[in-house]
């Protein structure tokens, strides 16, 4: 298979992880028989810079064309006191809306490895897996009217929570079809008890669940919602959430499972899947080596499954990262005392190495079934 990407290495430490993610991707290339055809465009602060525009045309029509994108971060804050419309930020935004992309998956699993890194006691986070499904699209993010208006010292700042029945129905329904395939459980999370959009919300996602009568469904006010992700974590499975609750739930989620450095993405529901990971551009430590990069990685699995459906090659590098850290090879984020810590670059050579052994043993256990 020819598989045809547009890579936007981004800002801070976007570059860095983002050269790790499609190093494994051209490891299990070569390992699986796949060719891949990348090219390189700007987004965000780095757009900036170069053209004044945090998506570029030229960026967008290469993203468009192409078969998946594999974004490394946006952000940078040498450009906050731009206009919202020239923000890095407002880049993804419109890359988001322009690629259709409405559903944003986010698993946060926690490796058997890592039950030490997690702040949370080992019987509270041992078997940790969840699956965020977040509405990308709509809600405060995209809601019109937003402005900033008045003179200085009595300004008004407005920001309009929006959402109308088809798209809470779409995205309830990702949510269900991947329930199905996991634990059957649905949690949707609102604040219904407070918020118009969270009654309509909650209103439409009980009416969709009849089309899925095996899969459990209860809803949670998104203040509980978050206790409970601390007190009793292994209860969550499939996580229904407008776009705003969502954010923040999944990167609470990072803490849980020990890094937000772990956390991949994918953005799909429109013709070409965007995949990230969710830590961010982490100007702070960019340039230093020291970004982990495993979730960049685990975002290039993602895209293989959600893109290409090329399960046994997903499975491949998820498999490998497991590996390694159950080795013990560990990045800052994760490293405790006494502990080596691998640079950016030395981890992804490790995760290279676990990919091609991985790749072997599958080709092996072929040739014998054959």
């Amino acid at each position: 298979m020819n598989l045809d990407l547009t890579i936007l290495p981004g800002d801070g430490i976007g570059p860095e992880v983002t050269g790790q993610a499609v190093r494994v991707l051209q490891t299990v290339a070569d390992a699986f028989g796949h060719s891949f055809q990348l090219q390189r465009k700007n987004i965000g602060g780095a757009a900036l810079a170069a053209s004044e525009d945090p998506l570029p045309p030229d960026s967008l029509q290469a993203c468009i064309s192409s078969s998946a994108v594999l974004l490394g971060a946006v952000g940078n804050p040498a450009f906050d006191h731009y206009p919202n419309h020239l923000r890095p930020e407002a880049g993804l935004l419109r890359l988001r809306r322009e690629l259709g992309a409405y559903a944003n998956l986010r698993p946060a699993i926690c490796f058997p490895a890592l039950v030490e890194c997690s702040p949370l006691r080992p019987e509270l986070i041992r078997g940790v897996d969840i699956m965020f499904v977040r509405e990308l699209l709509g809600g405060l993010y995209f809601g019109e009217p937003r402005s900033i208006e008045g003179e200085p010292g009595w300004r008004v700042a407005i920001n309009t929570m929006r959402y109308h029945e088809p798209a809470i129905e779409r995205i309830a329904c990702v949510a269900f079809a991947l329930a199905e395939k996991r634990r059957r459980k649905v949690l949707s999370v609102d604040k219904a008890n407070v918020l118009e959009c969270s009654r309509l919300w909650r209103e439409v996602v009980t009416r969709t669940a009849k089309d899925y009568p095996s899969v459990k469904l209860s809803h949670m006010y998104v203040d509980s919602a978050s206790m409970a992700l601390v007190q009793r974590p292994r209860d969550f499975d499939v996580v229904l959430t407008e776009n705003m609750f969502g954010d923040i739930l999944s990167d609470q989620a990072g803490g849980v499972v020990g890094s937000l450095g772990l956390l991949a993405s994918a953005s799909i529901g429109g013709p070409v899947g965007l995949y990230e990971p969710v830590h961010g551009s982490a100007p702070d430590i960019a340039g230093q080596g020291i970004a982990n990069p495993l979730g960049a990685i685990l975002s290039a699995a993602m895209l293989l499954r959600h893109s290409f459906q090329l399960e046994r090659e997903a499975a491949c590098i998820e498999n490998s990262v497991g590996a390694v850290l159950a080795q013990g090879y560990r990045t800052a984020d994760l490293a405790s005392a006494g502990q080596k810590k691998l640079t950016t670059s030395e981890m992804g050579s490790i995760v290279v190495e676990a990919v091609k052994k991985s790749a072997e043993a599958v080709s092996t256990a072929k040739e014998r079934s054959a």
